[in-house]
């Protein structure tokens, strides 16, 4: 018998929850606030959308540092080869990248979102441009949504997928956490994840729009010995402190960030070891023999980075090459291998591609994503508390969730 189903959210969850509601033969609608569906799917890998890993679910697994095991059954239900193929059989053209990183061919994250709601549109699920405000119950099962408006819609099912708070401007403002709440499940602590982090350095400043590729970025916590992360790859100076990739990465390795809790240590040149650079340097050295060292390291590092580098080794910036000694070029050889930064706090949750915390994931049954508490209460996407690095596992996390939960109500 066919249900009446509403979804609260247009994303990547909702969508993919949708579909797999109708594809049961339920009589679904969505619900969103947006003028447009997958607002947030349009800016995820810079407008290029990664769409997931083509790895399998236990590679996935690994790669989910909050609360993995409640999402074996999502992702065993809708794996990334899922996904693939179900982009694939919509007509778009994937790739896998470096990490199995899986993007459109077309580069164009449009392409994924037109996707999704072609095939909303096929499955004739109804599209309601408002914002929900109550799931109404009648304290045991949903009956129903309310909008802002005033509207009520009578639903069987209610999907709850409005996301976290990061990325506001998309519409993930933390409503479904007050929802919810109201029905009478736990939030855990919001917080940011994937997040640019701030830095005590004043470093950074003059560094400042400084890329860099190639380097590898360890981060280590209360001065511990072994890193809790350390991985080869991209970042980028701002104003506040460090972004790109890698730091984004870094980030979600990293919880109740305090000052000089963690530390960063940047190795500028990871493909050498510090015997190698010692005599790359010497190289350098002996091509410049009579230069100021300040204007000899323009083969080694970028010309924004080589000010920092020659104050942070504290051998004069005027001093001649030749004149430069064995134990000062081992202060230039650590400073270019072991460039610190500490870390002061993260940028907002505002500013973070996820949202760490949510909806208490032992409030929610593992094997149909329907809440515990209330019947016919569902969830799927950010709004669980669960949480992935980058590489594409956090839209996977979304599809799987978004799946299992709408094939669940039958």
């Amino acid at each position: 018998m066919s249900k009446k189903v509403v979804v609260i959210g247009g994303g990547a969850a909702g969508l993919m929850s949708a579909i797999s509601a109708a594809e049961n033969g339920n009589d679904v609608i969505i619900v969103e606030k947006n003028q447009k569906v997958g607002r947030k799917i349009m800016i995820t890998g810079k407008g290029r959308c990664n769409v997931t890993n083509n790895s399998d679910v236990n590679n996935v697994l690994k790669n989910i540092p909050g609360n993995p095991k409640f999402l074996y059954s999502a992702l065993n239900k809708f794996s990334p080869y899922d996904t693939i193929s179900f982009f694939e059989e919509c007509g778009v053209r994937l790739k896998t990248e470096r990490g199995n990183r899986v993007f459109p061919v077309s580069d164009k994250a449009s392409d994924i979102v037109d996707a999704l709601f072609f095939s909303v549109r096929k499955h004739k699920i109804g599209i309601i441009n408002g914002e929900a405000e109550h799931i109404l119950t009648d304290g045991v099962a949903v009956t129903g949504v309310k909008l802002k408006k005033g509207e009520k819609i009578r639903a069987d099912a209610v999907i709850l997928a409005t996301g976290g708070l990061s990325y506001p401007q998309t519409g993930s403002t933390g409503d479904g956490y007050k929802m919810a709440k109201e029905a009478g499940h736990t939030v855990e602590e919001l917080n940011p994840s994937l997040v640019p982090l701030c830095i005590k350095e004043n470093a950074c400043n003059k560094l400042m729009g400084l890329s860099l590729k190639n380097v590898n970025l360890s981060v280590y916590e209360n001065d511990g010995k072994k890193p809790i992360f350390s991985e080869l790859g991209e970042m980028l100076f701002t104003h506040f402190g460090i972004s790109g990739p890698l730091v984004l990465s870094a980030s979600s390795h990293m919880h109740n960030i305090g000052e000089n809790r963690y530390k960063c240590v940047v190795d500028l040149k990871p493909g050498l070891s510090e015997e190698q650079l010692d005599k790359r340097i010497l190289r350098d050295f002996s091509e410049n023999a009579n230069r100021d060292f300040i204007n000899s390291l323009n083969k080694l590092l970028p010309s924004k980075m080589i000010p920092v580098t020659v104050a942070l080794s504290k051998i004069p910036k005027d001093k001649k090459v030749n004149q430069i000694s064995y134990e000062e070029r081992k202060r230039l050889v650590n400073v270019i291998k072991n460039f610190n930064l500490t870390v002061t706090g993260t940028r907002p949750v505002e500013e973070a591609i996820i949202t760490r915390g949510g909806i208490r994931v032992g409030e929610i049954n593992s094997a149909t994503m329907e809440s515990k508490i209330i019947k016919g209460l569902y969830f799927a996407g950010e709004i669980i508390d669960v949480d992935a690095y980058t590489g594409g596992y956090n839209l996977q996390i979304a599809f799987s969730t978004g799946f299992l939960a709408g094939s669940s109500i039958k």
